[in-house]
């Protein structure tokens, strides 16, 4: 299992979500989030397969086709983050933290 914890920026909706591989190999997203756009995304996300999350051949990661159907804003970094997650929980990347530092 691999938790991801997303503070977005400036809307201050903040997200902590899990994601578990199940069984089948599948992956399973559950959390809370600020942000009821979140929350619909993990409740639509059902039985991923991680190997389809970590490219975008095919029709690319189903994480960010139901983001595109869910999220008003395409630079909420959920998306990312449930990705990073999904390759760690998989085994096939290691954790570490992710930063992105924006200025003006």
């Amino acid at each position: 299992m691999a938790r991801v914890q997303v503070n977005p920026g400036i809307c201050g909706l903040t997200s902590t979500l899990d994601v578990a591989l199940g069984d089948d190999g599948m992956c399973e997203f559950k959390g809370e989030s600020m942000c009821p756009h979140v929350q619909a995304l993990v409740e639509a996300l059902t039985g991923v397969d991680p190997y389809g999350e970590i490219s975008f051949a095919g029709n690319g990661p189903r994480i960010l086709a139901v983001a595109q159907e869910t999220l008003p804003h395409p630079a909420c970094p959920v998306p990312c983050a449930l990705l990073k997650a999904v390759e760690v929980t998989a085994g096939l990347a290691l954790p570490a933290d992710v930063a992105v530092s924006v200025s003006a």
